[in-house]
């Protein structure tokens, strides 16, 4: 199948690509999703349950969440790095994917390890062994799209990827209703299976022809050519070059993904605990409170995908924060089990608004598509640090409060995120595609 045909003297030495403004490559969608499935799979479950294994060893809600946390904070240190070598090989025969499959195969050996670790030192290993590395890889599977879908099909393409996500949330979900309360072990060990899977499909039904699907290099982020651009020798060279300009929209938007992110992360990590001590309960039933959230994601991510097209991209995050404002004051408002689920279903909703949109709001202010996979670590940067400090502060209101103010304190950090959000897309005009 072939599409109009270039100039001559292109189509003499490349194949046939999708070029900026046409139809998305559908295949690599589909792949990249599952890559993206099958590590946000291992993640969820991870956030579902790692929290209730540290309820074991400390009776803090502020010191789980800040563990939890911390978890996230590696990604600052060490996707940019990664992100910026990443870059590097995108053009190669074998692409960014031998990042992402080593990566995969050593985070899962302590995953699968943490249940059966018996004391506190053993667990603190584990968990901390999984998330830098998990960490180190996760950014560069996300960027994986951004090789083979042009610039002005991007927020499609997000939309069917944060589509797959959300079905890891059910996934996470049934193996907590299901596994959990028979056999952890047997439960920690489903996740980082499945995606040592899917993943080895994905690389070979994509990876292995990468050098024939991936997005020609002369094309940067917004859809211009590379001549003249800017090259950099580190990923901090990148950074310097994003935030230099005081009135770069760069700084502001990373502002509002640390915050957006790191309430969601709160909310996330500090939902079980929560079903158990207010709600009463079973460790399993709490852990499957996120399901019905899940599948109004699933429902809504697409619609939401192209009706940022015509919104923009920063109009439809600030609803999205509105949205999730709404939903976690119903959690306060109703504190039982058919509330809570409300609750989750509207923050989900809002909440896949932002996912949605950030990263490709984000790579819109890169300089060239050569650096992508270096503002992905950008985006890390910000997410990562709300993720860090998130479940922290939020399970510090509640130590100060009680687990029934959760939402209502939630609410109120949802509140400052709506306020950058609303001074950004002041400052900030949408780049919605064509």
């Amino acid at each position: 199948m072939t599409l109009d045909s270039p100039p001559a003297s292109d189509t003499a030495t490349t194949p046939p690509r999708p070029a900026v403004g046409e139809r998305m490559n559908r295949g690599a969608v589909l792949w990249v999703t599952l890559a993206v499935f099958a590590q946000e799979a291992v993640w969820n479950f991870y956030d579902a349950q790692v929290p209730e294994q540290l309820r074991q060893y400390f009776g803090s809600a502020g010191v789980i969440g800040l563990i939890m946390g911390l978890d996230h904070s590696w990604g600052i240190f060490t996707q940019p790095y990664v992100g910026f070598l990443s870059d590097k090989l995108a053009r190669r025969r074998t692409g960014r994917w031998p990042i992402v499959l080593v990566g995969a195969v050593l985070a899962t050996v302590p995953f699968i390890l943490i249940p059966w670790a018996t004391n506190l030192p053993g667990l603190m290993v584990c968990v901390v062994g999984f998330a830098a590395i998990a960490n180190a890889f996760k950014g560069v599977t996300e960027t994986l799209v951004s090789d083979y879908v042009a610039p002005s099909a991007r927020s499609k393409a997000q939309g069917f990827i944060k589509a797959g996500v959300s079905l890891t949330i059910v996934v996470s979900s049934l193996i907590s209703l299901l596994v959990v309360d028979r056999s952890l072990r047997l439960a920690f060990a489903i996740p980082p299976l499945l995606m040592l899977i899917v993943l080895g499909l994905s690389w070979a039904f994509l990876g292995r022809r990468h050098a024939d699907a991936v997005m020609p290099v002369g094309e940067t982020a917004v859809g211009e050519t590379v001549d003249g651009a800017r090259e950099f020798g580190s990923p901090w060279a990148v950074l310097r070059d994003a935030l230099r300009s005081p009135s770069s929209p760069t700084p502001l938007l990373m502002i509002g993904i640390f915050c957006f992110a790191g309430m969601w992360s709160a909310l996330r990590s500090l939902m079980t605990p929560y079903g158990t001590q207010v709600l009463g309960l079973t460790r399993g039933e709490a852990g499957g409170l996120t399901l019905p959230g899940a599948v109004a994601f699933l429902m809504a991510v697409l619609p939401i995908a192209y009706a940022s097209n015509r919104l923009g991209q920063l109009r439809s995050v600030r609803y999205g924060v509105v949205l999730f404002i709404v939903g976690v004051l119903v959690g306060f408002t109703v504190p039982t089990a058919p509330g809570t689920v409300t609750a989750m279903v509207l923050s989900s909703l809002g909440y896949a608004a932002f996912a949605v949109n950030a990263l490709v709001a984000l790579w819109n202010l890169a300089p060239t598509q050569k650096v992508l996979g270096t503002y992905t670590a950008l985006y890390t940067i910000a997410s990562a640090s709300g993720m860090a400090l998130g479940p922290a502060i939020l399970g510090t209101t509640v130590d100060l409060t009680s687990w029934r103010c959760m939402f209502l304190n939630a609410a109120v950090a949802a509140g400052v995120t709506f306020l950058v959000f609303t001074r950004l897309a002041r400052r900030a005009p949408d780049r919605a595609p064509a």
